[in-house]
Protein backbone atom coordinates (compact mmCIF):
# COMPACT_ATOMS: atom_id res chain seq x y z
CA UNK A 1 0.00 0.00 0.00
CA UNK A 2 3.02 2.27 0.55
CA UNK A 3 1.32 4.02 3.44
CA UNK A 4 3.51 6.03 5.77
CA UNK A 5 2.99 4.87 9.37
CA UNK A 6 1.61 7.70 11.49
CA UNK A 7 0.20 8.38 14.93
CA UNK A 8 -3.13 6.56 15.37
CA UNK A 9 -5.60 5.78 18.13
CA UNK A 10 -5.09 1.99 18.00
CA UNK A 11 -2.83 -0.49 16.21
CA UNK A 12 -4.12 -3.93 15.25
CA UNK A 13 -1.59 -6.70 14.67
CA UNK A 14 -3.15 -9.32 12.41
CA UNK A 15 -2.36 -12.87 13.44
CA UNK A 16 -0.63 -15.21 11.00
CA UNK A 17 2.35 -17.57 10.81
CA UNK A 18 4.73 -14.57 10.70
CA UNK A 19 6.00 -13.52 14.14
CA UNK A 20 7.67 -10.57 12.45
CA UNK A 21 4.28 -8.86 12.56
CA UNK A 22 4.49 -8.77 16.36
CA UNK A 23 8.07 -7.51 16.23
CA UNK A 24 7.11 -4.72 13.85
CA UNK A 25 4.20 -3.78 16.11
CA UNK A 26 6.63 -3.51 19.00
CA UNK A 27 8.95 -1.29 16.97
CA UNK A 28 6.08 1.00 15.97
CA UNK A 29 4.91 1.16 19.59
CA UNK A 30 8.37 2.22 20.74
CA UNK A 31 8.35 4.83 17.97
CA UNK A 32 5.37 6.41 19.76
CA UNK A 33 2.75 5.84 17.05
CA UNK A 34 0.06 4.46 19.38
CA UNK A 35 -0.68 3.67 23.02
CA UNK A 36 -2.99 0.68 22.49
CA UNK A 37 -1.92 -2.44 20.61
CA UNK A 38 -4.47 -5.14 19.86
CA UNK A 39 -3.36 -8.56 18.64
CA UNK A 40 -6.03 -10.65 16.94
CA UNK A 41 -6.04 -14.29 15.93
CA UNK A 42 -6.85 -17.75 17.22
CA UNK A 43 -5.64 -20.50 14.92
CA UNK A 44 -6.05 -21.71 11.39
CA UNK A 45 -4.82 -25.08 10.14
CA UNK A 46 -1.69 -23.35 8.85
CA UNK A 47 -0.67 -21.82 12.18
CA UNK A 48 -1.64 -24.42 14.78
CA UNK A 49 1.81 -26.05 14.76
CA UNK A 50 3.56 -22.66 14.83
CA UNK A 51 1.48 -21.09 17.60
CA UNK A 52 -0.41 -23.79 19.53
CA UNK A 53 -1.76 -21.34 22.14
CA UNK A 54 -3.14 -19.09 19.42
CA UNK A 55 -1.63 -16.44 17.19
CA UNK A 56 -2.61 -13.42 19.29
CA UNK A 57 -1.32 -15.03 22.48
CA UNK A 58 2.09 -15.79 20.98
CA UNK A 59 2.24 -12.33 19.37
CA UNK A 60 1.52 -10.74 22.77
CA UNK A 61 4.30 -12.77 24.40
CA UNK A 62 6.76 -11.72 21.71
CA UNK A 63 5.80 -8.05 22.05
CA UNK A 64 6.22 -8.26 25.83
CA UNK A 65 9.70 -9.74 25.33
CA UNK A 66 10.47 -6.75 23.12
CA UNK A 67 9.51 -4.26 25.81
CA UNK A 68 5.87 -3.42 25.11
CA UNK A 69 4.14 -3.04 28.49
CA UNK A 70 1.37 -5.50 29.27
CA UNK A 71 -1.11 -2.71 29.98
CA UNK A 72 -0.76 -1.48 26.40
CA UNK A 73 -1.77 -4.83 24.86
CA UNK A 74 -5.26 -6.16 24.17
CA UNK A 75 -5.74 -9.74 22.96
CA UNK A 76 -8.55 -10.95 20.71
CA UNK A 77 -8.04 -14.74 20.73
CA UNK A 78 -10.85 -16.10 18.57
CA UNK A 79 -10.60 -14.79 15.01
CA UNK A 80 -10.00 -17.48 12.39
CA UNK A 81 -9.74 -15.34 9.26
CA UNK A 82 -9.13 -11.76 8.19
CA UNK A 83 -12.77 -10.73 8.26
CA UNK A 84 -13.04 -11.96 11.84
CA UNK A 85 -9.74 -10.24 12.69
CA UNK A 86 -11.29 -6.92 11.72
CA UNK A 87 -14.83 -7.48 13.03
CA UNK A 88 -13.81 -9.04 16.35
CA UNK A 89 -11.21 -6.33 16.99
CA UNK A 90 -13.77 -3.62 16.28
CA UNK A 91 -16.33 -5.24 18.59
CA UNK A 92 -13.85 -5.94 21.40
CA UNK A 93 -12.71 -2.34 21.44
CA UNK A 94 -16.31 -1.07 21.34
CA UNK A 95 -17.24 -3.30 24.28
CA UNK A 96 -14.40 -1.68 26.23
CA UNK A 97 -15.67 1.78 25.33
CA UNK A 98 -12.89 2.41 22.80
CA UNK A 99 -14.14 3.88 19.53
CA UNK A 100 -11.04 4.77 17.49
CA UNK A 101 -11.10 7.25 14.67
CA UNK A 102 -7.82 5.94 13.21
CA UNK A 103 -6.34 2.44 13.09
CA UNK A 104 -2.95 1.11 12.00
CA UNK A 105 -3.24 -2.40 10.56
CA UNK A 106 0.03 -4.31 10.84
CA UNK A 107 0.29 -7.44 8.71
CA UNK A 108 2.58 -9.54 6.55
CA UNK A 109 4.02 -7.43 3.70
CA UNK A 110 1.96 -9.05 0.95
CA UNK A 111 -1.26 -8.85 2.96
CA UNK A 112 -1.56 -5.07 3.31
CA UNK A 113 -3.98 -4.56 0.44
CA UNK A 114 -6.35 -7.35 1.51
CA UNK A 115 -6.29 -6.09 5.09
CA UNK A 116 -7.09 -2.61 3.85
CA UNK A 117 -9.91 -3.77 1.57
CA UNK A 118 -11.42 -5.85 4.37
CA UNK A 119 -11.28 -3.00 6.87
CA UNK A 120 -12.86 -0.58 4.41
CA UNK A 121 -15.80 -3.00 4.14
CA UNK A 122 -16.20 -4.00 7.78
CA UNK A 123 -14.92 -0.94 9.66
CA UNK A 124 -15.63 1.94 7.27
CA UNK A 125 -15.90 4.60 9.96
CA UNK A 126 -12.19 4.46 10.83
CA UNK A 127 -9.29 5.91 8.89
CA UNK A 128 -7.05 2.97 8.01
CA UNK A 129 -3.28 3.01 7.57
CA UNK A 130 -1.40 -0.19 6.74
CA UNK A 131 2.09 -1.18 7.78
CA UNK A 132 4.41 -4.18 7.50
CA UNK A 133 8.08 -4.99 7.89
CA UNK A 134 9.83 -3.05 5.08
CA UNK A 135 11.56 -5.98 3.39
CA UNK A 136 11.96 -6.89 -0.26
CA UNK A 137 10.96 -10.33 -1.52
CA UNK A 138 14.35 -12.04 -1.17
CA UNK A 139 14.93 -10.70 2.32
CA UNK A 140 11.42 -11.65 3.41
CA UNK A 141 11.79 -15.20 2.08
CA UNK A 142 15.05 -15.50 4.00
CA UNK A 143 13.31 -14.54 7.25
CA UNK A 144 10.57 -17.13 6.64
CA UNK A 145 12.89 -19.87 5.37
CA UNK A 146 10.43 -21.31 2.83
CA UNK A 147 10.11 -19.74 -0.62
CA UNK A 148 7.31 -22.08 -1.77
CA UNK A 149 5.22 -21.22 1.30
CA UNK A 150 5.70 -17.49 0.79
CA UNK A 151 4.80 -17.58 -2.91
CA UNK A 152 1.82 -19.85 -2.25
CA UNK A 153 0.57 -17.40 0.36
CA UNK A 154 1.14 -14.39 -1.90
CA UNK A 155 -0.77 -16.02 -4.76
CA UNK A 156 -3.63 -17.02 -2.46
CA UNK A 157 -3.76 -13.56 -0.98
CA UNK A 158 -4.08 -11.96 -4.40
CA UNK A 159 -6.84 -14.39 -5.32
CA UNK A 160 -8.74 -13.24 -2.25
CA UNK A 161 -8.26 -9.59 -3.22
CA UNK A 162 -9.92 -10.50 -6.53
CA UNK A 163 -12.65 -12.80 -5.25
CA UNK A 164 -13.73 -11.47 -1.87
CA UNK A 165 -15.41 -8.26 -3.07
CA UNK A 166 -17.79 -10.46 -5.10
CA UNK A 167 -18.75 -12.21 -1.85
CA UNK A 168 -19.20 -9.04 0.16
CA UNK A 169 -16.10 -9.56 2.30
CA UNK A 170 -14.06 -6.60 1.09
CA UNK A 171 -14.17 -3.51 -1.11
CA UNK A 172 -12.96 -3.88 -4.67
CA UNK A 173 -9.36 -3.03 -5.51
CA UNK A 174 -7.79 -2.19 -8.84
CA UNK A 175 -5.62 -5.10 -10.01
CA UNK A 176 -3.42 -4.28 -13.03
CA UNK A 177 -3.44 -6.64 -16.01
CA UNK A 178 0.23 -7.46 -15.57
CA UNK A 179 -0.43 -8.56 -11.98
CA UNK A 180 -3.29 -10.77 -13.14
CA UNK A 181 -1.03 -12.30 -15.79
CA UNK A 182 1.69 -12.98 -13.19
CA UNK A 183 -0.94 -14.56 -10.94
CA UNK A 184 -2.07 -16.91 -13.71
CA UNK A 185 1.53 -17.82 -14.53
CA UNK A 186 2.36 -18.64 -10.91
CA UNK A 187 -0.72 -20.82 -10.51
CA UNK A 188 0.19 -22.68 -13.70
CA UNK A 189 3.69 -23.15 -12.25
CA UNK A 190 2.23 -24.93 -9.21
CA UNK A 191 2.02 -22.18 -6.63
CA UNK A 192 -1.51 -23.16 -5.66
CA UNK A 193 -1.18 -24.27 -2.05
CA UNK A 194 -3.26 -21.43 -0.64
CA UNK A 195 -5.92 -21.04 -3.32
CA UNK A 196 -9.59 -21.04 -2.45
CA UNK A 197 -10.75 -24.57 -3.05
CA UNK A 198 -13.87 -23.66 -4.97
CA UNK A 199 -12.01 -21.27 -7.29
CA UNK A 200 -9.26 -23.40 -8.72
CA UNK A 201 -8.14 -21.33 -11.72
CA UNK A 202 -9.85 -17.95 -12.20
CA UNK A 203 -7.42 -17.45 -14.94
CA UNK A 204 -7.08 -16.31 -18.41
CA UNK A 205 -6.13 -14.00 -16.74
CA UNK A 206 -9.29 -12.98 -14.85
CA UNK A 207 -10.57 -9.47 -15.42
CA UNK A 208 -11.48 -7.22 -12.54
CA UNK A 209 -13.77 -4.26 -13.06
CA UNK A 210 -11.85 -1.07 -12.46
CA UNK A 211 -13.06 1.33 -9.78
CA UNK A 212 -11.67 4.43 -8.13
CA UNK A 213 -9.93 3.95 -4.77
CA UNK A 214 -12.32 4.25 -1.84
CA UNK A 215 -12.12 7.31 0.37
CA UNK A 216 -14.38 6.35 2.89
CA UNK A 217 -12.38 -11.72 5.19
CA UNK A 218 -7.14 -18.15 5.99
CA UNK A 219 -9.66 -20.33 4.43
CA UNK A 220 -12.46 -17.80 4.31
CA UNK A 221 -12.34 -13.94 4.51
Amino acid sequence: MRHTPRVVDVAVGLGSHDLGVAAHCAALYHAGLFKTLLFTGGNSPGTLDWFPRGEATHFREHALALGVPDEAIVVEPDAANTGENIAFSRDLLAAAGVVPRSVLLVSKPYMERRAYATARKLWPEVEVTCASVPLGFDAYVKTMGDEKLVVDMMVGDLQRVIEYPKRGYAVEQDVPEEVLAAFASLVDAGYDGHLLGEVTKPLSPPRVQRSAPSTAARTSP
